[in-house]
């Protein structure tokens, strides 16, 4: 049984494996013949993507995601000033992820230990220099 994630929780679809994609026409009786057939495109082009991600390994496309978190908490850390509490997140989240999956990563679990590692770092050193910034100046013995 397939099974359809939203924000309101999981969901499951009484539909087999190779049942085609829904017919948009319940959705589509409204629409004038032009938008009609851009409907049908795009519910054409998202079955496509889906058989194509289908046919990815897991880790392959859980480390495209790491990535992305990892990126995320650089573009937070960047900012002038630091967006500490964001880049934190995304830090977190990304070592929840590797932490949990260990052996499980394939051939990018070595990139994303590392990249862990380093933006961790990378965090500290800009919490330490956002620190520094912020503490006045001490007067000049004289």
């Amino acid at each position: 049984m397939n099974s359809l994630w939203t924000p309101d929780g999981e969901h499951p679809i009484d539909q087999p494996e190779d049942t085609p994609a829904p017919s948009v026409e319940p959705l589509a009786q409204d629409l004038e013949p032009e938008e009609r057939e851009q409907v049908e495109a795009m519910a054409r082009e998202m079955a496509a993507v889906r058989e194509q991600l289908a046919s990815v390994p897991a880790a392959v496309v859980v480390a495209n995601h790491l990535m992305g978190l990892y990126e995320l908490a650089t573009i937070h850390l960047s900012q002038q000033p630091p967006n500490l509490g964001e880049a934190s997140v995304a830090i977190d989240a990304l070592g929840a992820v590797v932490d949990r999956l260990p052996g499980r990563l394939g051939e990018a679990e070595t990139t994303m230990r590392d990249a862990l590692h380093q933006i961790r770092l990378a965090y500290v050193a800009v919490d330490r220099a956002s620190r520094e910034d912020d503490t006045p100046p001490e007067p000049e013995a004289g």
